[in-house]
């Protein structure tokens, strides 16, 4: 009698065990389109010893018995999920190990995706979060970041031309236009640069310079020494005082005189100087560090983005919006994506949900049978029972 009463308290704990389990997987699957969520592994075990359940002892004489199942704690799946192109440069996703830090006061989260943005104070911010994206300080600490003080780019006054390639000493003429400079304000000029010489001197140029409104900046002589530039013209000095601005032009490296016919190939290999420049892009480069794009073609780069690795992300606790928290008793290090330890940053991809659906179909029809299986037994001992209290009362 005892021991069909045990029979049905582990008929019990399967039904128990089963309907955790079920709730378990259906989480899963409800969360398949979810970014970035990590899916949790359901397993049993049994439950074997000597005791007693609900106050009846069903040992077998031997030293004890088996006590039925129950649900393992859940252990998280962090395998990596597919990568999905977005078309937004904050949509972030680590292709590899570790996660993006993210900061709340003294609290630190931790997540594998995130789409971001800058809010109104100018910190980078989980989407519909105050959440803060962190980087990496001098002493590899993760500390948030704001851009206010990066939202422009100074303007610079060109100071100096490098040239390179061609100048055909069979020709005669040869014209380098629309050279854009830049005075200390930013503002623009575009010059002309012209180079010419006489059909009886082959290695002497004069190169003149005239603005957009053909404003003579001046004229500098340019020569060579066979095929080389002759050391003594490798720089010329322009003046435009009008516009505040001296400009080198350097000839120094790369420029050669060989004959081409009337085509030349000369051509200026940098210019320095800029106007100002207001943001146009910001995002991750390959280097995993958060970088300024301005609308003058400059970068400016705030901080290299911190990762977290940790020795057991087991000890994480999950939280909504595919956020993890830390026991404090994990040890965890932050880092940057130049260490090996760690994945690479993309941006303009997010981390997709990594439940594997067919898996959790799997799973789901092994829990229904265990279901199905411990409610047979609490049946069949049922039935049982009340025959034995058939017998007692036949007697």
């Amino acid at each position: 009698m005892i021991e069909m009463f045990g029979a049905i308290y582990i008929g019990l704990s399967g039904l128990t065990a089963y309907s955790n389990g079920l709730k378990a997987v259906s989480n899963n699957v409800s969360n398949l389109n979810t970014t970035g969520f990590k899916s949790a592994n359901v397993t049993f075990s049994d439950i074997y010893g000597t005791g007693s359940q609900g106050g009846l002892e069903y040992g077998y004489g031997f030293g004890g018995g088996g006590h039925g199942v129950g649900l393992n704690a859940p252990t998280i799946n962090f395998s990596q999920g597919e990568l999905r192109q977005t078309d937004r440069d904050l949509d972030l996703a680590i292709d590899g190990n570790g996660f993006f830090v993210l900061q709340d006061g003294d609290q630190y989260y931790y997540t594998r995706t995130g789409s971001f943005a800058v809010n109104d104070e100018g910190f980078i911010t989980l989407s519909g979060t105050d959440y803060r994206l962190a980087v990496l300080d001098d002493s590899s600490r993760p500390v948030s970041l704001n851009i206010d003080a990066s939202r422009t780019s100074a303007p610079a006054a060109t100071n100096r031309i490098k040239f390179a390639d061609n100048l055909s000493n069979t020709a005669t003429s040869y014209t380098i236009p629309d050279v854009k400079v830049y005075n200390a304000r930013g503002t623009e000029s575009v010059w002309k640069i012209a180079f010419s010489r006489t059909e009886t001197v082959s290695d002497v140029w004069t190169v003149k310079v005239t603005d957009g409104k053909n404003r003579d900046i001046g004229s500098k002589t340019l020569k060579f020494v066979g095929s080389m530039i002759d050391p003594t013209t490798s720089t010329l000095l322009f003046e435009d005082s009008a516009n505040g601005l001296n400009v080198t032009f350097d000839f120094s490296s790369n420029v050669v005189s060989y004959s081409s016919g009337s085509v030349s190939t000369l051509r200026t290999a940098e210019v320095t100087g800029n106007p100002a420049g207001t943001i146009a892009k910001l995002a991750v480069n390959q280097d995993g560090k958060l970088e300024i794009t301005y609308t003058n073609e400059k970068k400016q780069e705030l901080g290299a983005v911190a990762i977290a690795d940790f020795r057991d992300p087991q000890r994480l606790e999950q939280r909504s919006n595919g956020l993890f928290v830390s026991d404090g008793y994990g040890r965890q290090q932050y880092l940057a994506v130049s260490d090996t330890r760690v994945g690479s940053i993309l941006s303009k991809r997010l981390e997709a949900s990594n439940v594997d659906l067919s898996g959790q179909f799997g799973d789901l029809i092994l829990i229904q049978r265990g279901f199905q299986a411990s409610s047979q037994i609490i049946s069949v001992s049922n039935d049982m029972i009340q025959q034995l209290f058939g017998i007692r009362g036949q007697g």
